[in-house]
Order: structure tokens, then C-alpha cells, then sequence
């Protein structure tokens, strides 16, 4: 048997960055090296297995990064990717980046850093959420022409503390679609008032905010006297850690690039 991958997990005492920790104590093949958090976290020094609440980890939370580590799961803040990118730069290390909202110069901030080193980056860590996305991205070609028109609409459901609309991962099953359809999409955030009799040259999309839901998408591909419906549900969080654990175990090895879940279920 071959020896365990060094992990750190960078945001580990956020509601994503415990269940890392908890899946990853749990994997044999994964050895836990470190659980990063910001140096103003109130929990640094408490040990990362207890406050992800599966027992002892042997592993403190701390600010402090490990020359052991050899590939990185980010799991933070949008404000924190930035400093997690600079030292795996700086530590040459592999990197799974799962933090979601963020903005377009973080996101060409990756696409920089993966030119020396690789790195995993998707809306969604999700194994079968990437495999919706192939499905729609499939379903938008093979029905772009059809007769009377498609009309697509997207609708997300998570949890009320999410705080960006619509979820990265309601995007990202837009662009793919829309990549598939043409040019000329226009990208349709809700409707309100006399909005005119709707364009199939559009995408709409419809984020809904309720209680702890882990989240959900629904993707209505609309044709005159039928339509499709793919949807795809997580029950709880740790479909989106276990995805990342994936991904991390995939990198080793990996020469500097940029990379997705396609990639990483050889769906590319």
C-alpha cells in the first residue's frame, strides 16, 4: 500500500472546512497534516478532529502551514483564497480551491497560479452536480435547433445564510449551456412586472433561500408540448468534501494547469 497523501485544509474550522476534516480522518488514504485558519479565529489551538466533532485528530488548528503538506484543500472565504494561493506559490504545492463566490480577479488570480503549479478550481465539488452539468451541457446541443424553440430556465435552492445569488454552481450550468446554444444568450436574473413575452435567447434564473438546505438545482429544458427536467440534490454537506477529497487525490502528480471536476471525472 502506498503511503497516505499530506493534506491541509485551509478554512478548516468553517461548516465546509470541518466536514474535510471529519472525511478525511476517515480515509486511508489521506493523512491529515494540517487545519489552517486565520490567525484571528477564536478556535486556534483546539484540536480540528474535536471541533469538527468526530473525536481526536492529533492536529491543532493553527495559523501556521506544515513543510509536510503536499497537496491543499481550500474550503474559506473569498477574502482568504488570495493568501492561500500565495503559499501554495511559495510552497509549490498542489491546490484544490472549493471556496465559491468568487470574483472575476480571483478567479483570473487562479488561472495565473495554476502556470506553476496545479490546480483544481469548480462552482461545485459535487460528483453528481458535475455530472448534471454534462447531461445539460449534452441536452443544450442536441435541442438548440429544435422546432418552436428552448427555453431554459435554472432554479437553485440553498441555505439562508448563503450569501451570494445565484450560486456559482447555477452559473456555471448557464455558461455550459449557453456555450452550447450561440451567441446572443441574454442571462435573465428573476422577473418582476410586465417583462413582454419571454425570448428564447434567453437563460432564466430563480435562487431561492430557506432554512440549512445544502442545496439543489433544477434545470428545466422547455420545448412546445414537452420538456426535460434534471435536477440534482444534496441531501447534506458531504457530497462537496468528499468531491474535494476526490479531486486532492487525483492532483498528485499533476503537472502545473488549470483544472475542473471534468477533469477530474474524465468528463472532459
Amino acid at each position: 500500500m502506498s503511503s497516505p497523501i499530506h493534506l491541509a485544509v485551509h478554512g478548516a474550522a468553517g461548516r465546509m472546512g470541518r466536514r474535510v476534516v471529519a472525511l478525511a480522518l476517515e480515509d486511508s488514504c489521506i493523512k491529515l497534516d494540517a487545519a489552517i485558519e486565520s490567525s484571528s479565529c477564536p478556535l486556534l489551538g483546539q484540536d480540528s478532529g474535536t471541533v469538527a466533532g468526530c473525536g481526536n485528530a492529533g492536529v491543532d488548528l493553527s495559523d501556521q502551514w506544515s513543510s509536510n503538506t503536499q497537496v491543499v484543500i481550500d474550503f474559506s472565504l473569498p477574502a482568504a483564497v488570495e493568501g492561500c494561493v500565495k503559499k501554495c506559490l511559495e510552497m509549490n504545492l498542489p491546490l484544490v480551491v472549493a471556496t465559491t463566490g468568487l470574483s472575476d480577479d480571483q478567479k483570473e488570480g487562479l488561472h495565473v497560479a495554476s502556470k506553476q503549479i496545479p490546480v483544481v478550481w469548480a462552482p461545485s465539488m459535487s460528483l453528481a452536480v458535475n455530472l448534471a452539468m454534462k447531461l445539460s451541457q449534452q441536452a443544450a446541443h442536441s435541442l438548440k435547433d429544435v422546432t418552436g424553440g428552448l427555453d431554459v430556465e435554472i432554479l437553485e435552492r440553498h441555505h439562508r445564510h448563503k450569501v451570494d445569488a445565484p450560486s456559482g454552481t447555477a452559473l456555471r450550468f448557464g455558461e455550459l449551456i449557453s456555450n452550447e446554444l450561440g451567441e446572443g444568450i441574454k442571462h435573465v436574473h428573476g422577473r418582476e412586472g410586465d417583462t413582454g413575452e419571454r425570448s428564447s435567447s434567453e437563460i432564466g434564473y430563480h435562487a431561492i433561500r430557506v432554512s440549512d438546505n445544502p442545496g439543489e438545482h433544477t434545470i428545466i429544458f422547455g420545448m412546445m408540448g414537452e420538456k426535460i427536467e434534471l435536477s440534482v440534490a444534496a441531501s447534506n454537506r458531504d457530497c462537496y468534501a468528499s468531491g474535494a477529497l476526490t479531486a486532492a487525490k487525483w492532483l498528485m502528480g499533476k503537472k502545473a494547469g488549470m483544472f475542473n471536476m471534468f477533469d477530474v471525472l474524465g468528463l472532459s
